[in-house]
Order: C-alpha cells, then sequence, then structure tokens
C-alpha cells in the first residue's frame, strides 16, 4: 500500500488529468478506504490544491483554468442535460451567439436537428461541429486562436461580433459568485463575451451547479444582465433569490429531489 504522501501526490496527479475525483473511484483504486481517500483530500485542500465538491474534489482554481480535456470530462452528464434544455429554447429560423466552453458544445451538439440557423461563434469546436449542416449557416470570428481549446480571442474577434445583432446568445461562464457575478479566467475571452451580450437580444446562461463552487478572477457580467439560466441544478438560495428579483428564467435539468416532511 502507497504511503500517504506517495497517494496524495498520485490524487493530484489524476485531478490534473481528469478535472474531478470521487472518493469511491479513488477507495477502490488505492486499495483503502473510504474515510482514507477522505482524510487525503482534506490535506490536499488544506494545501489548497484541492476543493471539496459533493463526493469528491476539483482542482482548486482562482487564477488559471482547468486544461480542456479535464474540462470536458467534469459533470459530461449533465452538460449534455443542459444543452439539450438550451436547445429547445431555440426556435428554428433564427440567429444566435455561442461563445466558448465545454457547456456551450453540448447545446452547438444539441441544435444539429434544427433548421434555418446562423450561428456566429469564436468557438472553433462549435464551428467543426456544425458547418457540415446544410441548414445551419455559420460565421467565425477572426483573430488569434488559443491552443489549449480552439477559443478565438482579442480585439477582431469582438469587431466582427459588434457588426450582428442576434436573436439569442448562449454564454458560458467559469464561475458564478454568490452576489451574481459571472466569472472566467482570460479577459481577452472575457472581451469577447461581453461583446456577445451586448449585441443580442435574449442571452441564455448555461453553467453546472460545479460552477458555484469554482472561483475566478475576471467578471463578465452579473446575472440580473442574462434572462435565461439553464443549469443542472441551482443550490444556492442567495443566487436563486437574485435570478427572481431581477427576472431571470431558471431552467433545472435535474433538480435536487423534495425532501419529505414527517408527519
Amino acid at each position: 500500500m502507497q504511503n500517504p504522501t506517495t497517494r496524495q501526490a498520485d490524487i493530484l496527479t489524476l485531478a490534473r488529468s481528469q478535472g474531478r475525483v470521487a472518493v469511491e473511484d479513488l477507495a477502490a483504486r488505492f486499495s483503502v478506504t473510504p474515510q482514507t481517500i477522505r482524510k487525503d483530500l482534506n490535506d490536499l485542500c488544506d494545501q489548497r490544491l484541492l476543493s471539496r465538491v459533493h463526493g469528491g474534489a476539483i482542482l482548486a482554481s482562482g487564477v488559471e483554468n482547468l486544461g480542456y480535456e479535464a474540462r470536458r470530462q467534469i459533470a459530461a452528464e449533465e452538460k449534455r442535460g443542459i444543452g439539450a434544455a438550451a436547445a429547445s429554447l431555440i426556435p428554428n429560423k433564427s440567429s444566435l451567439f455561442i461563445n466558448i466552453g465545454t457547456t456551450t458544445e453540448e447545446v452547438a451538439r444539441a441544435l444539429r436537428g434544427h433548421e434555418d440557423l446562423l450561428v456566429i461563434t469564436n468557438n472553433l469546436n462549435v464551428a467543426l461541429m456544425l458547418h457540415p449542416l446544410p441548414r445551419i449557416e455559420v460565421i467565425v470570428a477572426g483573430g488569434p486562436v488559443r491552443r489549449t481549446d480552439g477559443a478565438v480571442v482579442g480585439a477582431s474577434a469582438v469587431d466582427l461580433i459588434r457588426q450582428f445583432k442576434v436573436d439569442t446568445a448562449v454564454i458560458g461562464t467559469s464561475a458564478i459568485d454568490q452576489d451574481g457575478a459571472l466569472l472566467d479566467f482570460d479577459y481577452r475571452e472575457v472581451r469577447v463575451s461581453q461583446a456577445i451580450m451586448e449585441n443580442a437580444r435574449r442571452v441564455i446562461l448555461v453553467a453546472d451547479q460545479l460552477k458555484f463552487e469554482r472561483s475566478a478572477a475576471v467578471r463578465i457580467a452579473h446575472l440580473s444582465q442574462i434572462q435565461v439560466f439553464v443549469t443542472d441544478h441551482l443550490p444556492s438560495a442567495r443566487v436563486r433569490a437574485l435570478c427572481a428579483t431581477h427576472g431571470v428564467k431558471v431552467v433545472e435539468t435535474a433538480p435536487a429531489p423534495a425532501v419529505a416532511l414527517s408527519s
């Protein structure tokens, strides 16, 4: 059996490659009890290397985003559900922006059965997914391409986006603060997202509940600036109240089960 220091180093390596680790999976992998793994995770969290989430932990964040492949694996099933729900809100014969993000990519995937759409995006993954479809026209923002995830960022992308006024913007975010701030890591990407929001008649935010457990340094916008928030579950009563105050429609694809009251 590995000593705790070696095991924790291996856990951290797994978290860096996968984005998220689960207590039960780690216990089986290392042939130790779940209680031992929880102690390991708590130690790594005390060192600010990981952040605890229900059933496991994710890489601590705040300054640097997770790798693209790691982000794709986090809450993958939940993102697919969010993508399908958001796509159902977008009618045929409409125009939309889609920004960078693994959740916005799931929206694009769910749009493949739509017809007569105009999609403007700074996400090369979205463009590659949709451009072969004859009933969807795709326009890609120009500018430098970020190698890590295929994002087109910079002033040229902003300039192109400002030439349009579309029906719907679909945006993602890296983190959501309890005060309703939508946050990200790259100020160049944030400028593109802000231009997208400013030039759409309706803004749909797509984000899974783990975004409430993360932090990032750059402010995109505030929840009050969107019209629809599609998530798997909204765990924060404070953010739910903010949405109600500002008239933001909340769509939950997997809300928490109701707690039965004892008689």
